[in-house]
């Protein structure tokens, strides 16, 4: 089982408009919910390539419940999501069909009470022995420790489980030290941790301050990673318009199915990027075209990286 953390769980709503104009009132002709957050969009991707995953965090309110049931009815995703007193915040993607564009509007979640993060310790610690892997991602909820992420990682690493983390800012800063197996930073996030703008600088400094491997994202442009075992970009064959949103959190189960399956890095990388870059085509997080993933898989390229000067 692979197991998925998302303490500030969200219901995504999706909004599709014809175009999306400032000031102006719009008439939305289409409409999608689906439980978010970046750990649970991670899940739904590894359930459709397969695996068996476990969905763990918070959930709270009307907004909660919504969000377990339709949980409920994803195939092959197992719900473990502690109770919070606080509603589950919501997220709203507005599409623009005429440009393509995605505005989104993310509101902060529940505050987390001492009780309540003690109660998901607890879950989190028992899920662990039945897991092949753990992926901690996106940002904490209002009440939380900065430092939370990274007594995670040191409960995952104590038990044996190797732990991947997606999260940004002070969260990450500290989290890092605690020496993660991988970490998925994009582009801002690595210079925000680093200092530095120099993608393969950035990342070999990244490994430097703890994480065992760096996979960077670079948006249109691939993935940069940096492992012991060595260095490599992979690129997508084209860009692709479309909702980006969700498209780094299926980078990340590319990352950890390739994972359990004890794939070689070039490999990994290329299913991250080709799930990454089949997420935008669709119109939700979580979600990819199948024959669109396998045509692209085909494509990616993958090169040997030098080191930075």
């Amino acid at each position: 089982m692979i197991l998925t953390v998302t303490l500030n769980t969200a219901l995504d709503i999706t909004y599709h408009v014809r175009s999306l104009r400032p000031h102006a009132s719009h008439r939305v002709s289409e409409v999608l919910e689906r439980p978010g957050g970046k750990g649970v969009n991670v899940a739904r991707v590894l359930a459709a390539l397969g695996h068996e995953v476990t969905v763990t965090g918070f959930a709270g309110g009307a907004t909660g419940r919504v969000v377990q049931e339709l949980l409920t009815a994803t195939p092959g995703v197992a719900d473990a999501l502690v109770p919070a007193a606080g509603a589950t915040r919501r997220t709203i993607a507005v599409v623009d069909e005429e440009s393509g564009d995605t505005t989104q509007l993310n509101e902060p979640g529940p505050a987390i009470t001492p009780v309540e993060w003690n109660a998901f310790q607890d879950r989190y610690e028992a899920l662990l022995a039945s897991a092949s892997a753990v992926a901690l991602c996106g940002s904490l909820p209002p009440g939380l420790p900065v430092g939370a992420y990274a007594g995670l990682v040191r409960t995952a690493r104590a038990a044996g489980v190797p732990v991947l983390l997606d999260t940004s800012g002070e969260p990450l800063r500290r989290a890092v030290a605690a020496r993660p197996d991988l970490i998925k930073p994009n582009a801002d996030e690595l210079a925000e941790l680093t200092g530095s703008h120099e993608p393969l600088r950035a990342t070999q400094d990244a490994r430097r301050r703890g994480a065992r491997a760096v996979v960077a994202s670079l948006g249109a442009e691939g993935l940069l990673a940096v492992t012991p075992e060595g260095r490599w970009r992979a690129t997508p064959p084209v860009r692709l318009r479309g909702n980006p949103t969700g498209a780094g959190d299926s980078a990340v189960a590319g990352l950890l199915s390739a994972e359990a399956e004890h794939l070689p890095w070039p490999d990994r990388l290329a299913r991250a990027v080709a799930l990454s870059a089949a997420t935008v085509t669709s119109p939700t997080a979580g979600e990819f075209d199948h024959r669109t993933y396998e045509k692209l898989l085909a494509q990616v390229s993958v090169t040997t990286e030098a080191h930075a000067a």
